[in-house]
């Protein structure tokens, strides 16, 4: 093993797992060929919605011949200057008005098309709050009341996801539809587990297969409690997204162009180069964080005790999205909890440190991409008074790692492949 401190050696890894995911570096050789820019015949519009868009939008801009326009929402502090394409920031993860406004001009933009006109859709994970335009008949007041239920209540987000299509005039392939007879090349930076383009973002220009009776599912399953219209809206077919083989979805293709698989790969070699052996878990762990802590910490042992399933010196990497389920007076976060979950399953177990982090930055709804722990962090906190037990307890991640300045802050990275985590064994 190359001699570096394992916070450096893991920080390099989560560094490599962004650096293969950035637009500028995914999207080129995925763009189609630009109209015969002496062709007075088509139009390429250029729409999107996700924390990565505006960075995907600046990549088309470097690399496209022809002529081009549109509009795409980011969320806050998430633009890049661009100089064709319009940059509109919103609010994530719950929605808010400047989403709204920027959903419906991106719905209106694409309507009227023809056949020999190119839409060009930058999708990616936060594009359903992004995306935020209410069915007829609802507010975004309604969907920021189901929205704000479904985070807290521990949801996957293929469910949450589901019952945001159902409540909205432009997901669940109404974007798409909209766009209808032009041809829709969407290009997707994949956020979910399984890679499915009918749950990133919501699948704006993705058939649904699920129905508002999936939706109705998730809501009695989380006892998530609905105003009167809005479970009438669901109780009716006209909630009904579109579905997979609509023929107004003929002409579109969708292409992942950055996925949390090529990450975790790009973090393997790190490990390589630096002598350690890497071991990817799988890119798409769910289930409550603590519960996915406690297997991760038992694998971690068996590589100290028995050299399975590597010996040391080896990182187990996976990513994902887990969840929080929040019942104590903490904000939550799905990589702080995990790791907090972790450092008490392994109990100081010598010669182990982690690193949770969300590749765009934000862990939840705080400005922290997540945290590190080495066997050295229970001991720092009871040195200082805090309760790890305690602070899982009350769902105090945030606030247990950014006491023992272990938070790991990196600004909004641009670009967002899921959750990603390496348990470090030397």
């Amino acid at each position: 093993m190359v001699e570096v401190s394992p916070e450096a050696l893991l920080r390099r890894m989560f560094d490599a797992a962004v650096a293969a995911a950035m637009p500028v570096r995914a999207l080129p050789a995925h763009l189609p060929q630009p109209a015969d820019p002496r062709s007075s015949v088509g139009r390429t519009v250029v729409i999107g919605a996700g924390k990565a868009s505006a960075a995907m939008a600046a990549a088309v801009e470097a690399n496209w011949a022809g002529e081009l326009s549109g509009l795409v929402v980011t969320r806050y502090d998430h633009a890049v200057p661009c100089q064709r394409i319009e940059i509109v920031e919103a609010a994530h993860p719950v929605p808010d008005a400047a989403g709204e406004t920027a959903a419906r001009r991106i719905l209106e933009m694409v309507q009227g098309l023809r056949p020999d006109d190119l839409v060009l859709a930058l999708i990616s994970g936060g594009g359903s709050s992004l995306l935020a335009l209410p069915a007829p008949g609802l507010t975004l007041d309604d969907k920021q009341t189901v929205n704000k239920a479904l985070l807290r209540s521990g949801a996957s987000i293929d469910e949450m996801n589901c019952v945001r299509k159902h409540l909205s005039a432009i997901k669940g392939g109404r974007l798409a539809a909209a766009a209808h007879p032009a041809r829709l090349v969407a290009l997707m930076i994949s956020d979910v587990p399984g890679d499915d383009p009918a749950v990133i973002a919501s699948g704006p220009t993705v058939g649904d297969p699920t129905t508002r009776h999936d939706a109705l599912g998730i809501i009695a399953k989380y006892g998530i409690e609905l105003a009167a219209h809005v479970r009438a809206h669901l109780e009716s077919d006209a909630c009904e997204s579109v579905k997979p083989g609509d023929p107004r979805l003929a002409e579109v293709e969708n292409i992942l162009i950055a996925t949390p698989q090529a990450s975790l790969e790009a973090a393997a070699s790190v490990a390589r180069e630096a002598g350690v052996m890497p071991v990817i878990l799988g890119d798409s762990l769910e289930g409550e964080a603590r519960d996915v802590a406690k297997v991760m910490a038992g694998i971690a042992k068996q590589v100290v005790r028995h050299g399975q399933p590597a010996a040391r010196p080896c990182v187990l990497l996976s990513g994902g999205e887990t969840t929080v389920t929040v019942k104590g007076d903490g904000t939550g976060g799905r990589n702080v909890e995990f790791l907090l979950a972790l450092a008490v399953a392994l109990g100081g177990e010598p010669g182990i440190a982690a690193l949770s982090a969300d590749t765009d930055g934000v862990d939840g709804a705080a400005e922290v991409a997540g945290a590190w722990i080495t066997d050295a962090t229970l001991a720092k906190a009871e040195a200082m008074g805090i309760d790890a037990k305690a602070s899982l307890a009350r769902n105090d991640g945030h606030g247990f790692f950014a006491a023992l300045g272990q938070q790991l802050v990196t600004g909004p990275t641009l670009t967002n492949v899921n959750d990603f985590r390496a348990v470090l064994i030397s």
